[in-house]
């Protein structure tokens, strides 16, 4: 609709003999306050200051010159907005279309680019924590929401896969290993591996010494370091996997640290050669001379001591994503404390030539309820499959109070879904860069802001259908919303082909979430007012239709989410 009204203006524009400045865009937007239209523009105040006339003069001319047909009326308010009122046969013939678009109004992005998004990434032999949390569900969502405009997404788990923890983990491999827990709890076992050596480490240089040349001969291609490490790794992709299953989140690709690593020497080599990079102190750097923000703050890609660092293997990460994937952009989904390191990442890729477009999607923390970063009792992070566990066990206890006759595998089902539903919707309904607190119950209350609201609502719009004959058919050709609430509803509906490609201007799916419960908000207030069962003909059609409508736009939109919506709740 709103293309329709921007093309109307632009023909009213041309026939009142305006000439447009160059690059010069019409925009409508959706009125702020409803009383006085469901869509607005200011284009008569921007282009009166450039022509040198009255704002409201030009408004009246294009009002009188505007061809609105059957689509709407237009009148003028303040000193020259021009609002638009939507006539009810086009809010019944948009709900008719959107009902046959398998896209619900959202177009394709034009033109379509191949983006890597790396996110979560979190480090062999230790468990995902509730930091991880943010990472994993802020890109899962983004590479969702990219997906579905069309974009070719690959999804990359840049895993810590390779550094000096392994010259630990391998000495604790050896000599204090439990086999029977390795068997039993995999990731807990080398995380307690690697705790009980680095705190010997800090007692005795012994040790110190001994975990390093087990690095160096990993690092050398040691046959039984190189056996251990592998084990390592695969141990812990598995219990990875298996928290990734849990939250319905996939990688294209697991391509961590190490397979990087025969790229590095070469690389700093290239740098040296082409002047990029050069020897400071025996280190080698990329300086940024004359940028305002990194001049004092070199990046450093081989230490003193021929180490190489994350800088390099970022860079190398860039040079295989461009050459071997051909990407457009690459967006990194980590924590804000890592904004100077992406900015001398992506410099000293600019200086090295190459142009993909990068994007650091930086995010704040996670609180506990004291408002303090959420840690255990004793200090420890939390882990996340704590969390998930919890959330499904106190989404249980709801369930059973609400619905206590639900089959119990069926109870234990829709716990799954509603728990990790509500650790998901409670990160994603935040804008990306705000600390927020984490709390149970908020967080699974079945009103408010939260993901159980929203899966209750598609329960309830499904419950009427399983109330209707199954003959029943939906006519999109009798169609007649004329009630306000059906009116309110459609007006929310056609708003998710607008809402979803905005999403990805600045990376804010807390959008979307924004979106979904205003949608159910209005559902609501529609079913309240409009009886669906008890009404017939022409009317329980509509109503009808606007139902499976708002059914489909509240699935696809936590869909976008990675929320699933159940079927009973």
């Amino acid at each position: 609709m709103i293309e329709k009204l921007e093309t109307s203006l632009l023909a009213a524009l041309k026939a009142v003999g305006v000439e447009l400045p160059e690059n010069f865009s019409v925009q409508v937007d959706a009125s702020a306050d409803l009383r006085f239209g469901d869509y607005q523009s200011n284009v008569a105040m921007v282009l009166a200051k450039r022509i040198k006339t009255n704002p409201r003069e030009l408004a009246t001319k294009l009002v009188e010159a505007l061809d609105l047909g059957n689509l709407a009326t237009a009148d003028i308010a303040g000193p020259g907005f021009i609002n638009f009122k939507i006539k009810n046969e086009a809010w019944s013939q948009r709900v008719g279309q959107l009902l046959g678009d398998d896209r619900l109004g959202v177009p394709l992005a034009s033109p379509a680019q191949t983006i890597v998004v790396d996110f979560s990434a979190p480090n062999v032999a230790k468990p995902m924590h509730v930091g991880h949390i943010r990472s994993t569900i802020i890109g899962d969502s983004l590479a969702r929401i990219a997906r579905f405009l069309g974009h070719k997404v690959i999804t990359d788990n840049h895993i810590g896969d390779w550094g000096t923890q392994f010259g630990m983990i391998i000495h604790g491999w050896k000599t204090v290993l439990d086999q029977d827990a390795l068997e039993c709890d995999p990731v807990a076992e080398l995380l307690r591996v690697y705790r009980t050596v680095n705190g010997l480490c800090g007692d005795d240089e012994k040790v110190r010494e001994t975990c390093k040349q087990e690095l160096v001969k990993l690092q050398a291609g040691d046959q039984e370091n190189l056996e251990i490490w592998e084990k390592c790794v695969e141990l812990s992709k598995d219990g990875l996997q298996g928290i990734y299953d849990r939250l319905d989140v996939e990688f294209d690709f697991w391509y961590g640290e190490s397979f990087y690593n025969d790229r590095l020497a070469p690389l700093v080599d290239e740098m040296l050669e082409s002047g990029v990079a050069r020897e400071s102190e025996g280190a080698v750097c990329v300086f940024f001379d004359g940028d305002a923000k990194l001049g004092d703050k070199p990046t450093v890609v081989r230490k003193a001591d021929g180490g190489f660092l994350y800088a390099t293997t970022d860079l190398a990460t860039i040079d295989f994503r461009v050459e071997e994937w051909d990407a457009d952009q690459i967006w990194y989904v980590v924590g804000a404390p890592q904004q100077l390191h992406f900015q001398q990442i992506f410099e000293a890729t600019r200086k090295r030539g190459l142009s993909p477009e990068m994007q650091h999607v930086s995010f704040g923390s996670i609180l506990g309820e004291d408002r303090k970063l959420m840690k255990t009792r004793s200090g420890d992070n939390v882990q996340l499959v704590d969390v998930l566990d919890e959330a499904v066990e106190r989404a249980g206890k709801v369930i059973e109070e609400k619905n206590p006759d639900m089959p119990a595998d069926e109870k234990h089902s829709v716990a799954e879904i509603v728990g990790i539903g509500s650790v998901k919707f409670a990160e994603l309904s935040q804008h990306r860069m705000t600390d927020y607190v984490f709390s149970w119950d908020r967080m699974l209350a079945l009103q408010g802001d939260t993901a159980p609201y929203l899966q209750y609502s598609c329960v309830r719009v499904r419950s009427i259908f399983r109330k209707l004959d199954d003959g029943v058919k939906l006519d999109i050709e009798k169609i007649a919303i004329t009630e306000e609430a059906e009116i309110h509803l459609a007006r929310t509906l056609v708003r998710f082909g607008a809402v979803v490609p905005s999403l990805l201007d600045d990376f804010r799916p807390n959008l979307l979430a924004n979106y979904l419960l205003e949608l159910a908000k209005a559902f609501h207030s529609f079913f309240e007012a409009c009886p669906v069962l008890k009404s017939e003909g022409e009317t329980q059609n509509t109503r009808l239709v606007l139902c499976e409508l708002t059914s489909r736009v509240l699935v696809k939109g936590l869909g976008l989410l990675g929320i699933e919506a159940p079927e009973r709740m």
